[in-house]
């Protein structure tokens, strides 16, 4: 049901930027805004794991430096059916973690040193499995490909309006850079939520033990409130939990579902046989 609503979303997404396409220019303006969104989703494609792990100075760790770390990752991936991805370490005391790359064979896992301070084993575990069930069901390039579709959405907006030249037209242009890009935003984020339940169930079939990352969630949650981590609201979408303050997001506009409510899923797995 999720995938659908992903497709839908996306769908969504690129009706969106073709119809700015025709604001900017018609015929012409579509085109653009495919050629735009073409090359975008390539850089990204390409560059985006590196240009994100570069962004946190996230440090790659070997079995020898982080054994526990190490091992868990590769346990869980062999649980996960695919390949050990690279293992890097934020120095950042805020606990978090997010996964990155275009693909299972190009991926890394990033936890923060504040996470492995935190969290207890199961619960580590938990987090660790959820990152690899984003690897393991693309969702880093959904998420990449919604996210540069949504920002080709407000780049093209902005020509939109510079380049108008019809005053018939000039009430309507505006309007539509003002509604399009909070539309992109909302599918986008809307997107970026589906994926996170998803991931959850995922970790909880990879562990077997749902309660886990309901306690790790519990837990980062309330680190992330206290302290909230210095993140760029681009990459948001990648954490486990919001790294942003939650008070100045509104619930619309969220990266993530409630964690209440993903903690409520995941609890009620509990009774329900993990397949």
């Amino acid at each position: 049901m999720n995938t659908l609503r992903v497709i839908l979303l996306l769908s969504m997404l690129s009706g969106l930027l073709m119809v700015v396409g025709y604001f900017v220019g018609r015929g012409k303006g579509v085109v653009i805004a495919l050629a735009i969104s073409v090359l975008m989703n390539f850089g990204s494609y390409w560059f985006s794991d590196a240009i994100v792990l570069k962004m946190y100075n996230a440090q790659p760790v070997t079995q020898v430096e982080a054994p526990a770390l190490y091992d868990a990752v590769d346990s869980l991936s062999a649980k996960a059916r695919i390949p050990t991805p690279k293992v890097y370490i934020i120095p950042s005391d805020t606990p978090n973690a997010f996964a990155t790359g275009r693909d299972e064979h190009h991926a890394a896992v990033a936890v923060t040193s504040g996470i492995m301070k935190l969290l207890n084993r199961d619960e580590l575990e938990g987090v660790i499995a959820h990152e690899l069930s984003h690897i393991k069901h693309k969702d880093i390039l959904i998420g990449t490909m919604a996210a540069t579709v949504a920002s080709a959405v407000v780049l093209l907006s902005r020509w939109a309006v510079f380049f108008s030249n019809d005053d018939r037209g000039t009430v309507s242009v505006i309007a539509m850079a003002i509604i399009a890009p909070i539309a992109a935003t909302v599918i986008q984020m809307a997107i970026s939520r589906s994926r996170e339940y998803d991931a959850d169930t995922g970790s909880a079939k990879v562990t077997g033990n749902p309660e886990a990352l309901a306690g790790a969630l519990a837990k980062l949650a309330g680190a992330a409130s206290e302290k909230p981590m210095a993140a760029n609201p681009s990459t948001a979408h990648l954490f486990i939990v919001n790294p942003l303050s939650g008070g100045t997001i509104a619930g619309l506009f969220s990266t993530h579902p409630p964690v209440e409510k993903r903690i409520e899923r995941l609890l009620k797995m509990r009774d329900d046989p993990i397949r």
